[in-house]
């Protein structure tokens, strides 16, 4: 029941949420409703961890005459990225609470509408109920994005909208296509789905229609365009839900549904898809070395580290799949941070500009400090959680193919270079009229802040916490026939 609960506390807190038209009194009930779904994820993660690594599974009738159920379960690695997003939407709104929106009622109700369909997304084990939480994380995304984003958001959320929606109708015929083939009677619960009968030109054109929709949500090149524009135009909220947690979509759905139901297609096309990654490693990281806006330097950077994450998920090694699931979660928390901190010098400054920054530490070394701390877990610091996810990833990947590996290294390179250098030019040399007045985190602010550098130096020190959840599913996924 404990999964039941987990979708429907925050549909029924966001029903709630729409209906109260204080903006303080919205704001405090939207976190505590937050946290009392992060509590609640917490208890299913303690019940995981003491029962035998026992999958959270409810099953219920829907429509039961088309194959459809209510059939929702946490393993190993949906838990994670469950857990994951009741421990980020929290800090996300808390992280809003220095700003008054329009309409707050709505774009925190939205907020927590869109935790839900999230939580289905990673929770669902029936084909068709994925298909419809997915759908369902994006309404609420775009309409975030195109209330409350900036002045070009109109054209950026519907090429955003046209690209995501464009995608989820191929995987809509790839699940109808896989359901006609599952035993009779017909059904698109995961089971059924597995057992479905696909010759290699099934699982060909099958593995295709997945891999548009998916690639296009992380984004992997050349799939990618709609996401700086998006990241950038977004309010900060939106920016911090969509990179820290909805492009995890794609990346989960590649290893929940892709390679179990094609399993000899990404054998085939695994080598296509690694370079494609490895190609938007390199290519987002060489862009990212020359924006000069915050928000669109750390979007780019973000296709570089999701790029080394599909590349590993296609490298189908342990070492590579355990790194992605890791990479994923410590992706989240420190995406989220920087977006935080990005925020706090906009706020303070007026501008997003690099070269009209300068000299912050000195002002507000506070902010310089979780600043750092957070870049580092970027950059892939020992002892961060960035190492332990990239480390595996790229032991992963030379084990299948040295080669990708030693082009996907230079993500880490290549990050510590316009990382280091975007913090050199915003935190030190001297101040200028936009910082030399500038003001330190508040309580508020570092509130938000404290929990994900616990979660980084967590991760970083004690990964085998984290490894061990997930490890179980990831040696059941490797051992279906992908390399027979």
């Amino acid at each position: 029941m404990l999964t039941v609960l987990l979708i429907l506390l925050p549909l029924a807190l966001s029903l709630i949420t729409f209906m109260i038209k204080d903006e303080g009194a919205v704001k405090k009930f939207a976190l505590a409703g937050s946290l009392a779904e992060f509590a609640v994820a917490v208890a299913a993660f303690v019940q995981y961890k003491t029962s035998c690594h026992c999958t959270l599974l409810f099953h219920a009738d829907w429509f039961s005459s088309m194959g459809i159920s209510l059939r929702f379960g946490l393993d190993g690695i949906g838990l994670l990225l469950v857990a994951m997003t009741t421990f980020l939407v929290p800090v996300i709104i808390l992280s809003t609470f220095s700003h008054s929106y329009k309409l707050p009622s709505s774009f925190y109700g939205l907020i927590l509408l869109m935790e839900m369909a999230l939580v289905g997304v990673f929770a669902s084990f029936d084909g068709m109920m994925f298909y419809i939480f997915w759908e369902l994380a994006l309404i609420p995304a775009w309409f975030i994005c195109a209330l409350w984003g900036g002045n070009d958001r109109i054209r950026i959320t519907f090429k955003f909208f046209i690209f995501t929606f464009t995608g989820s109708l191929f995987m809509l015929v790839a699940l109808i296509w896989v359901y006609l083939r599952t035993p009779a009677p017909h059904s698109f619960g995961f089971e059924w789905m597995l057992a479905a009968k696909l010759s290699p030109m099934e699982q060909s054109w099958i593995f295709a229609a997945f891999f548009l929709a998916f690639a296009i949500k992380i984004p992997i090149f050349p799939f990618h365009t709609w996401q700086p524009d998006t990241y950038a135009e977004s309010p900060p909220a939106g920016s911090m839900l969509l990179a820290g947690i909805m492009l995890k979509m794609g990346l989960f759905g590649i290893i929940r549904w892709l390679i179990p139901i094609c399993p000899q297609a990404v054998q085939q096309w695994a080598p296509g898809a690694m370079t494609l990654g490895v190609i938007g490693i390199v290519y987002a990281s060489v862009i990212a070395i020359r924006q000069q806006d915050l928000k669109r330097l750390v979007a780019y950077s973000s296709i570089a580290h999701v790029g080394l994450i599909a590349t590993g998920i296609f490298a189908c090694s342990i070492y590579a799949m355990e790194g992605a699931v890791i990479q994923m979660v410590s992706h989240g928390i420190n995406i989220v941070g920087l977006f935080i901190i990005i925020d706090a010098i906009e706020r303070r400054t007026g501008t997003r500009e690099i070269a009209k920054l300068g000299g912050i530490a000195s002002k507000a070394p506070r902010l310089a400090i979780f600043f750092m701390i957070i870049l580092l877990g970027s950059v892939a610091l020992p002892l961060t959680n960035g190492f332990v996810g990239e480390f595996l990833l790229l032991l992963g990947i030379f084990e299948a193919h040295p080669i990708f590996a030693a082009v996907a290294g230079l993500t880490i390179i290549l990050s510590a270079v316009y990382m280091l250098w975007m913090y050199q030019r915003v935190m030190l040399g001297k101040t200028n009229e936009l910082t030399a007045n500038i003001t330190d985190l508040t309580w508020v602010e570092m509130a938000t802040l404290i929990p994900l550098v616990v979660m980084i130096f967590w991760i970083g020190v004690y990964p085998s916490f984290f490894i061990e959840t997930s490890l179980g599913d990831v040696l059941q996924i490797l051992s279906l026939p992908i390399n027979k």
